[in-house]
């Protein structure tokens, strides 16, 4: 999304006080657009709801994760709520359970159309946070998210003020993503990470070599390695080196065109790609696949965390 930060000041100011917030201003804000934690976001989320809320939306394509933060936060200030119905096994005067706040027949019925992807209970249970969020991450999209967010927000909970209160949270926990994810309109922080990204985009279609370097092909570490070398700045040849070279970007910090992000454990980094920002890279993929681009969160990933390389230039 470009210069949206300008646009979400201006544009959301006048509806948000008023009380109604139109349709069609949601979905261009909130509608297939990725935003990045703000600084109240990063300050009031816990670390593994934030990770939770960004692949929880994955599942709904165009689903913002600030949607999903700011349900969490009205609804149980992120599981931290000692009222009724929050903690495990208890539930609310409506029978409202767990961190998302859902009826025991809502949850189940979702469940039962939608296999959430590993990690939470066996059975899914409402009180547990993996299960909770990406069960109303499925809920929305059934309800017509991201295409009809009010609506989809008010199935969720039937009152205006409350849809109104949630696009209000989401706001102010999301900044405009940095970067287009689209190689035909690249903006990056630096010419460094410009010019890998260029590099890695102009191999589009190239195929996966294992241990490819361009002669015939590329892998994953063999394109992040060349785009940065076009760039000046040198980093290891393979994957678990250039994760260790660095230098990691914080915990919780928006990522930025030229990162380099890492998939893996931190003693087993087995893929790399090059951010694109609005929630792409550009990679190679594995066998079959051709460098493309992609999402760098999906449903079930094991995304360990992401670098910064061309700090160490003055390009």
């Amino acid at each position: 999304m470009k210069n949206a930060v300008a646009v979400i000041t201006a544009v959301f100011a006048i509806p948000v006080l008023m009380g109604v917030v139109g349709a069609s201003l949601v979905n261009a804000l909130f509608g297939g657009a990725s935003t990045q934690p703000s600084r109240e976001a990063l300050a009031d989320i816990p670390p593994d709801y934030l990770d939770l809320y960004v692949a929880g939306a994955t599942v709904c394509p165009g689903l913002d994760w600030s949607v999903l933060a700011a349900i969490g936060k009205i609804e149980t200030d992120h599981g931290r709520s000692t009222l009724p119905g929050v903690a495990d096994g208890t539930e609310n005067f409506a029978g409202a359970r767990g961190p998302m706040q859902f009826l025991k027949s809502t949850f189940d019925s979702v469940v039962a159309r939608h296999p959430l992807p590993p990690g939470g209970k066996n059975p899914p249970s409402p009180w547990n946070k993996h299960d909770a969020i990406y069960a109303a991450a499925y809920y929305l999209c059934d309800s017509g998210a991201p295409k009809d967010l009010r609506t989809a927000i008010f199935a969720y909970n039937h009152a205006d003020w409350y849809v109104n209160d949630v696009l209000e949270q989401a706001r102010k926990y999301s900044v405009a993503a940095v970067g287009t994810g689209d190689c035909n309109n690249i903006q990056a922080p630096n010419p460094a990470a410009a010019i890998a990204i260029r590099f890695a985009c102009d191999q589009l279609g190239e195929p996966y070599v294992w241990g490819g370097n361009g002669e015939t092909g590329w892998d994953c570490s063999g394109l992040v390695t060349a785009a940065y070398k076009a760039a000046g700045v040198v980093i290891p040849r393979t994957t678990q080196p250039e994760y260790e070279a660095g230098p990691l970007v914080p915990a919780g910090q928006p990522l930025m065109p030229g990162d380099l992000v890492f998939y893996g454990t931190p003693s087993d980094v087995h893929h790399v790609g090059l951010y694109l920002g609005a929630g792409n890279m550009v990679h190679a993929p594995t066998y079959g696949q051709p460098v493309q681009v992609s999402p760098y969160r999906w449903a079930g990933d094991d995304y360990l965390t992401a670098s910064r390389p061309f700090n160490q230039t003055t390009l």
